[in-house]
């Protein structure tokens, strides 16, 4: 059984809500998968927002989620991390580094064009060793931070939107963001 782990920031919009999405996918086509969703500024048991909680009870999903402070055993349970955005990676590999190979943002996990898996790959690789040389003070070529900057351009933006203080309207733009990944990922799971 996969178990993957959704990861924001409060834990009360956007991760709860692909929470609740997947949760309902995972029961609906009978998927080998447990879902749960933390934060990485959240305060746990709080309620999760009005707005995430409305769209969520409009789906069908008649189960409760509170926030919850990402910890240790969290990351350690979780066999994926999916975070909304590339700073929450970022701060879940900054906190857990040992859960770097398993973290990533939700729209990079399902991400499923070649030219941009290899773009994603090279600039990782590269950007680890121009990081390495700075460490070890030596020079960074204009060349190497030329290619850096085109493989960036190259690379979509992986953060899914933040609806937090927003109308409806702008959490159900989020949900739709946030399904339109889901499909790819339903796909990946079976």
């Amino acid at each position: 059984m996969l178990r993957i782990l959704f990861v924001c920031t409060g834990n009360t919009c956007r991760s709860p809500l692909a929470e609740g999405l997947l949760r309902m996918r995972v029961h609906q086509e009978g998927l080998a998968a447990e879902v749960r969703s933390a934060g990485v500024s959240a305060m746990t048991g709080g309620p999760i927002s009005r707005n995430s909680q409305s769209l969520l009870d409009e789906a069908g999903f008649k189960e409760s989620i509170s926030s919850l402070a990402i910890g240790a055993a969290d990351v350690e349970w979780a066999d994926v991390i999916l975070t909304m955005t590339t700073g929450h990676k970022r701060s879940v590999i900054g906190r857990f580094p040992y859960a770097v190979e398993k973290t990533h943002t939700l729209k990079e996990y399902v991400e499923d064009d070649a030219r941009i898996l290899q773009a994603i790959e090279e600039r990782e690789q590269l950007a680890t060793e121009l990081q390495l040389k700075q460490a070890l003070s030596q020079t960074i070529s204009v060349e190497e931070r030329s290619r850096l900057y085109a493989l960036d351009n190259t690379i979509p933006d992986y953060d899914i939107s933040d609806p937090y203080g927003g109308s409806l309207a702008d959490y159900r733009h989020t949900a739709e963001e946030i399904n339109r990944s889901l499909d790819k990922l339903v796909k990946k799971i079976r």
